[in-house]
């Protein structure tokens, strides 16, 4: 218990101290970690907001009708034709679920979302194919989904229309090619720079602990090498600073949490409006998790600059 006193009222005289220095390394930790918060709401949210827009890349597959001879259909598909091709997409390993929709399901759902083009009667009769829905298992197999089903030439379905790389996705496969390919690469550079930017910051945070808190120890230099000389042990010396390291860390991570927090109390709501919420499931980090990273965060960088630093004064 006496070590433990002498600990304490060691770090707190360096405290007391060295006060310009204590509140540099405090608000080094209240701004990296303030940066940090922030970019870990916005990162998470942004991530969750492409994977919902990932869910909701689906491959179409329309079938012949009489109606439409452009396809290269001459007559309709059979109800027969309809489920031979519903129990091949079933079997594919890639798929996750299929749904059938006929056509007058297609019909109801056109006049749901578009009733403005049947007000005046413009389409006088259905002009719509029955279709079955394909999720993928994962976003990045929906190209190679609709692919797989031009290739597949499935009687009943009308012909995939070539295109200068290979097959194109327009006539009986459909899937939005150029808008699963953009999103899948966005959703890609998106994680990339997430990682990248918390690396970088993570580290930037460290130096600039360790550099202040440098200047705290180099202005007790004398004070170590004498420790040493008359036989203090390297934790023991390390011990005052450690706990000077934890304090900064401690107490700038708590500003930077009381800074969050008012920042979404009083900016996020009149900033969510003109962001949208992109769906019920986009969602950034919870605020609690958040926040509990950003306090062992700052404890963890403010023990590493003071270890890191010490490493040097206690080669005597």
């Amino acid at each position: 218990m006496t070590q433990i006193r002498l600990l304490f009222s060691e770090a707190w005289s360096s405290i007391r101290m060295n006060l310009s220095t204590t509140f540099a390394a405090t608000m080094t930790v209240l701004i990296g970690m303030c940066l940090l918060g922030l970019f870990i709401a916005l990162g998470t949210w942004v991530l969750s907001w492409s994977n919902h827009v990932q869910k909701e890349l689906e491959v179409k597959v329309y079938f012949c009708t009489a109606t439409v001879p452009q396809t290269g259909c001459t007559t309709g598909a059979t109800q027969a034709q309809e489920q031979a091709v519903g129990a091949k997409l079933r079997s594919n390993r890639l798929v996750k679920s299929v749904s059938f929709v006929s056509k007058e399901r297609a019909l109801a759902q056109m006049k749901k979302s578009d009733p403005q083009m049947f007000k005046d009667g413009i389409v006088p009769t259905n002009p719509f194919p029955d279709s079955w829905t394909v999720t993928p298992k994962q976003a990045k197999y929906t190209p190679i989904i609709g692919k797989q089903l031009c290739r597949a030439g499935y009687a009943g379905v009308a012909a995939c229309a070539p295109a200068g790389n290979g097959l194109g996705n327009r006539g009986g496969v459909q899937w939005g090619s150029t808008i699963a390919k953009r999103v899948l690469t966005i959703a890609k550079v998106v994680s990339l720079v997430f990682l990248i930017a918390v690396i970088l910051l993570v580290v930037a945070s460290t130096l600039l602990i360790a550099n202040t808190i440098r200047l705290s120890i180099f202005a007790r230099r004398r004070e170590i090498e004498v420790m040493k000389l008359v036989g203090a042990t390297n934790w023991f010396i390390r011990g005052p600073f450690m706990l000077e390291g934890l304090v900064c860390g401690l107490v700038g991570s708590v500003l930077a949490v009381i800074l969050l927090v008012l920042g979404k109390a009083i900016a996020l709501p009149s900033i969510l409006p003109h962001i949208g919420g992109g769906g019920s499931d986009v969602h950034a980090l919870d605020f609690t998790l958040n926040a509990l990273a950003l306090l062992a965060a700052g404890l963890l960088l403010g023990a590493t600059g003071s270890l890191v630093t010490l490493r040097r004064f206690l080669q005597v």
